[in-house]
């Protein structure tokens, strides 16, 4: 198996969202980003997959290594080999790869956020810098292209937080910030044991409309002169859009089960927005 090969297969091949906002890209933007995509589900999958916390420690610790290695032109795991052409044609930072361990070691040593900026973080970490990375990747010259792709990653991963409260709960995670649960008076009990409360719905609401304003204020930064190359992420806006909506139309039934959209939804959803951006140039 070859590491493109590898990174496929760990992406989850068209199983994936992701997958239906890449296939309008060229092949060497399509391995790069599904490097990335691979390298965000390793890193990941070393915390969630992981019980022993101290032995998850050392594997994040090994790929902080790991990352410096492939900057030195050394890379010893398949991702980081597949991802080193992308490195180097799109001078992708080390620091930004870096800043997704520290994301997910964040996992291993806080499972609660008191406040929103507290979670920034930890969104900025885990989404937005992948957000910036993708970028490179598809083309960015603007400078307020790197503004659309920071705040596109922390709406997507907010999207996610609520797409996934009972499956956080259930790995004793709470995402959602404490002043939020405090300001709807709901026990964070209330989440981690799955019951029912007649304000939950109304504190999904209110992360479901801070969600879309970011998700607004992004696509508002976006400068004409890279739209086109940011296709795949107005594609994925689109996406999360759509699972918000579908959330939202279920009435935030998220502890008990997790919204997932269907394959030809996904293909709709991407083809539509080509049909659009098109016609926009036309």
């Amino acid at each position: 198996m070859t590491p493109d090969e590898y990174c496929q297969a760990k992406a989850g091949g068209s199983g994936s969202s992701f997958y239906y906002s890449f296939l309008s890209l060229p092949p060497a933007k399509r391995r790069a980003i599904t490097a990335l995509y691979a390298f965000c589900r390793e890193v990941d999958d070393t915390v969630d997959e992981c019980r022993e916390p101290e032995v998850a420690r050392v594997k994040l610790a090994w790929w902080h290594g790991e990352i410096d290695a492939a900057f030195a032109g050394e890379p010893n795991h398949p991702v980081m080999h597949a991802l080193l052409p992308a490195i180097n044609a799109w001078r992708l930072p080390a620091e930004h790869f870096h800043d997704v361990v520290r994301g997910m070691q964040m996992d291993l040593d806080q499972q609660r956020y008191a406040t929103f900026e507290e979670l920034r973080l930890y969104c900025h970490r885990v989404a937005s810098v992948v957000g910036l990375l993708s970028a490179r990747i598809f083309g960015s010259r603007a400078s307020g292209t790197e503004d659309f792709a920071r705040d596109l990653g922390l709406a997507f991963q907010l999207i996610n937080i609520i797409r996934d409260v009972g499956e956080d709960a259930r790995r004793g995670r709470i995402y959602l910030p404490l002043e939020d649960l405090e300001r709807f008076t709901i026990a964070p009990e209330v989440i981690l044991h799955e019951r029912d409360h007649p304000r939950l719905a109304a504190l999904m609401e209110f992360e479901a409309q801070r969600a879309e304003a970011l998700l607004q204020q992004a696509l508002t930064a976006l400068p004409d002169a890279d739209r086109a190359d940011q296709l795949p992420s107005l594609v994925m806006a689109d996406i999360y859009r759509a699972t918000l909506d579908e959330i939202r139309a279920d009435g935030f039934r998220v502890l008990d089960h997790k919204i997932a959209l269907p394959p030809w939804r996904l293909l709709w959803i991407a083809w539509r927005r080509q049909r659009r951006e098109r016609r926009r140039v036309a």
